[in-house]
């Protein structure tokens, strides 16, 4: 990202399942003292099913190389609201990590975590991320049928990560209306999408 934006010293990266309810424009007054990614750390909160997400979660800590580099009762961080300093993350070698891991998880054949983009991520960025309060990024409407409409309600960003999307049958009905508000119905392109109404 350092590289695809080389006159921006600071982004924030929006995932593409999220629903902004509030102006994000304070974020943009974090410090993230030195850091290179602001998130909102996965292992703390109120929801014990969404927010205990630790190392163990993702990686198999009974693979040596895993076993040996990483703590599996680290705090993960969540993936789809964040803020990057880009100026800080030109300083690192997060990229190569990335892609170090990568490599290494294919020599592997595909044993040191489970699928997705957000375990080399946890590893490339280990060191470097900032927490935020946790009211910036609601996360789990997608695989949360108990999420609190509360917690919803009070969240800057809402996060429909997961299988169970707010667009398709299996989304959770009472979370739909939250992202269905947002949707034009009359654009052509979403009728013929058949997107569910709520």
């Amino acid at each position: 990202m350092e590289q695809l934006f080389p006159s921006l010293d600071k982004v924030i990266f929006l995932d593409d399942d999220v629903v902004i309810q509030r102006d994000l424009s304070p974020l943009w007054e974090i410090e993230l003292e030195g850091k290179v990614n602001a998130a909102v750390e996965t292992c703390r909160g109120e929801d014990q099913w969404v927010m205990s997400k630790r190392f163990r979660n993702y990686f198999n800590f009974s693979h040596p190389l895993i076993a040996g580099n990483l703590n599996p009762d680290e705090c993960a961080w969540a993936y789809g609201m964040n803020i990057f300093d880009l100026r800080a993350w030109r300083r690192t070698n997060i990229r190569d990590t990335y892609h170090s891991w990568l490599k290494e998880n294919l020599k592997s054949n595909l044993t040191l975590w489970k699928l997705g983009t957000l375990p080399p991520a946890l590893i490339a960025f280990k060191g470097h991320v900032h927490p935020i309060d946790s009211s910036w990024h609601l996360l789990g409407l997608g695989y949360q049928a108990k999420t609190s409409i509360k917690s919803v309600k009070a969240a800057a960003v809402i996060h429909y990560n997961g299988q169970s999307k707010p667009w398709l049958p299996i989304g959770f009905e009472h979370l739909r209306p939250f992202w269905t508000k947002h949707v034009n119905y009359s654009n052509d392109f979403i009728r013929n999408c058949h997107i569910l109404e709520s």
